[in-house]
């Protein structure tokens, strides 16, 4: 045990005995050595509290949501805090946002219930006693894994919770936590096992099913998550928020009409509801309507004037101009001190697009930082810790561990993968292959990654897990991973006998995929690295691709994706394309009929009018695939140039040998 973990725990224990004077000296000198500490910072502002030194207290809680901004029990604090000052509206409100952050802290739910009912909001003080009576029932393991979960340590929730299960095997709500666990791990497969087991317990219980549905759609079942959904609906039929699940699954089937008509109806008793009015843009966006997009979009604005998410969702159109009045508005939300966290980081990843739009470079790029930073810290992403992963990934694959398993996998042919970052054409590619009749588009399909996961997870007698117990194997055990990844992706498939599979951190585990299905094609979507990594910078994600939020982190990582591909090439010589994204824009047929040769398909000119293809398409390049090719983007970065010395540096040689 470390010097700060013993201070760590003498804390704790001075706190459980009221000595707080004492508790805070071990925290401070922890403080002292990591002056970042979540746990100290937090501790420290609970004895202050107790001490009644409220101002120096406030200005830890500051320094925490600095440095952890969704750390629940913080918010916690802070209500506390003003709630023994007698402010209870700025009380009720942290309180609120500590439990938008962990739901499992009971406190913060029976202090809103408190103040709630005092000032006459009978309903509302209800509900949230309701959710502390909840929590207060809940068995105290599934409390602590609940805690870890919220706060980011999703091993020790793991850990716990499997605990518990073991001796309590038909515990819905152990259940549900574990598939939220499995979730997080991208393991929807056990999610969403434990949600239809936790259903036959429970048929009729209402947070199971919303969750099923939810990890069903996770696992890009839309069939049965739209089964599911309408049963909900045709209970409650005239209840506007089974009309929205209703209608975020109709239109992940296609049913666009269905799901237009249903956001309707959400509208007609909703008028002004802003969540529903992004959720239609969206669904306008993926299936390419971009004037009522706009518009769905700017209604939300309208009638929500800080939720980040309807101008991001404008922003991210790629092709929509803000006017002065809305980069106005954007820049008085940002100095909005009670903003949403979510919503702060969207505003400024829009300002940066809005002013980039106007050729105001120097601020645009502090938008474009100020979002990532906030970003960064919200993800923690790791760049060791990643740099260490992929070592480990090529230091188990050696060329050996090929050779002595080349007949191994199932033989199937009909995976094509592209690999590579985001925002390096692997969209472009997709839907380029999507176009040829004998190829199915699918979606960036998490198969592999929850295959990965699950061997991570497994334990051999002489390693500690993937990579590390590849070479430990079975020839069989690799055909059946093969046999299963196979037969879970049929679901994502129409008739045709190919289909892509186009998430991009497969790079990663392209050995695996040797293993599994030799007989595979895999393609490397590369872009030259300044333009692929400020593109990275400039994109707010859905969910995942934590590397990007950062330019010495993107840097980093471009830099060991390009390691690890040499070494793919050198142990697997001949088993990956690597295409050019410029190579793309400028030879578009040539690059066509080397990608389709490669695949062993026949040239049909249909790829080369990509853009004709009517599909979803749900990633950040959705509108430029709808266009033909657009060179407008290649050297866009340049504009930044005096900004991004992190960024080159962080690439080192790889600046120049990235296609070596």
């Amino acid at each position: 045990m470390s010097e700060n973990e013993e201070n760590l725990k003498a804390a704790r224990a001075s706190l459980r005995n009221g000595e707080y004077a004492k508790a805070l000296g071990k925290l401070r000198a922890i403080l002292t050595d990591a002056p970042q500490s979540v746990e100290a910072l937090f501790l420290s502002a609970v004895c202050l509290r107790y001490l009644n030194k409220t101002e120096d207290a406030f200005h830890l809680i500051a320094q925490l949501k600095a440095a952890a901004p969704e750390f629940g029990r913080a918010y916690q604090e802070e209500g506390h805090l003003f709630k023994a000052q007698g402010e209870s509206e700025k009380a009720l409100k942290a309180y609120q946002q500590a439990c938008v952050f962990n739901p499992a802290l009971e406190a913060s739910w029976r202090a809103q219930s408190e103040i709630l009912l005092a000032n006459g909001h009978k309903e509302g003080a209800l509900k949230a006693k309701l959710q502390a009576e909840y929590w207060a029932q809940m068995p105290k393991p599934l409390i602590a894994a609940a805690n870890h979960l919220y706060e980011g340590r999703l091993l020790k929730a793991e850990e716990l919770c499997r605990a518990f299960m073991q001796q309590n095997p038909r515990h819905v709500e152990g259940m549900r936590l574990l598939a939220e666990i499995g979730a997080r791990f991208s393991v929807f497969e056990d999610a969403e096992f434990l949600l239809e087991s936790a259903l036959t317990f429970e048929p009729e219980n209402l947070q199971v099913r919303l969750d099923y549905i939810k990890v069903l759609r996770k696992r890009q079942k839309y069939d049965l998550a739209h089964e599911h959904a309408l049963k909900l609906y045709n209970e409650r039929p005239d209840d506007p928020f089974f009309q929205s699940q209703l209608a975020v699954d109709s239109m992940q089937l296609g049913d666009f009409k269905k799901a237009l008509s249903l956001f309707d109806r959400v509208l007609t008793a909703l008028p002004d509801d802003a969540a529903t009015l992004v959720s239609r843009g969206h669904a306008f966006k993926t299936y390419g309507r971009h004037q009522e997009a706009v518009q769905s979009y700017r209604a939300a604005c309208k009638a929500k004037p800080a939720l980040g998410d309807a101008y991001y969702g404008l922003a991210n159109l790629k092709t929509y101009r803000f006017s002065d009045s809305e980069i106005s508005e954007m820049r008085a939300q940002v100095k909005n001190d009670h903003l949403p966290y979510a919503s702060r980081i969207q505003f400024c990843f829009s300002l940066g697009k809005a002013l980039e739009d106007r050729r105001n470079y120097e601020e645009s790029f502090a938008y474009y930082k100020k979002g990532n930073d906030l970003k960064r810290k919200q993800c923690r992403y790791d760049a060791d810790q990643m740099t260490d992963e992929l070592h480990a990934i090529a230091a188990s694959c050696d060329q050996d561990l090929f050779i002595r398993h080349g007949n191994s996998g199932c033989p199937a042919q009909d995976p094509i993968f592209i690999v590579g970052l985001p925002r390096a054409g692997s969209t472009l590619i997709e839907q380029i292959l999507a176009s040829h009749s004998l190829v199915d588009g699918t979606f960036e399909l998490p198969n592999i990654l929850a295959l990965a996961h699950r061997l991570r997870r497994t334990r051999q007698a002489k390693s500690v897990g993937y990579p590390e117990n590849l070479p430990e194997m079975s020839d069989i055990a690799f055909s059946e991973l093969g046999e299963k990844y196979i037969e879970g992706t049929k679901i994502h498939r129409q008739n045709a006998p190919y289909f892509i599979d186009k998430m991009p951190n497969n790079f990663r585990h392209i050995g695996l995929i040797s293993l599994i299905l030799p007989n595979a094609k895999i393609i490397d979507a590369r872009r030259e690295p300044m333009a692929c990594c400020f593109s990275g910078f400039k994109q707010l994600f859905a969910e995942g691709q934590e590397f990007t939020y950062g330019l010495t982190e993107i840097g980093r990582y471009y830099h060991d994706y390009v390691e690890l591909m040499s070494h793919w090439n050198a142990v697997l010589p001949g088993k990956v394309l690597r295409v050019q994204h410029e190579d793309v824009l400028d030879d578009l047929e040539g690059q066509v009929k080397r990608i389709l040769e490669f695949c062993a398909l026949p040239f049909e000119h249909a790829c080369v009018e990509y853009h004709k293809t009517e599909r979803s398409v749900r990633t950040a390049s959705s509108e430029q695939v709808r266009q033909p090719i657009n060179k407008s983007s290649v050297s866009q970065w340049q504009c930044y140039e005096p900004y991004l010395g992190p960024l080159k540096y962080a690439l080192g040689k790889t600046l120049t040998e990235y296609q070596h």
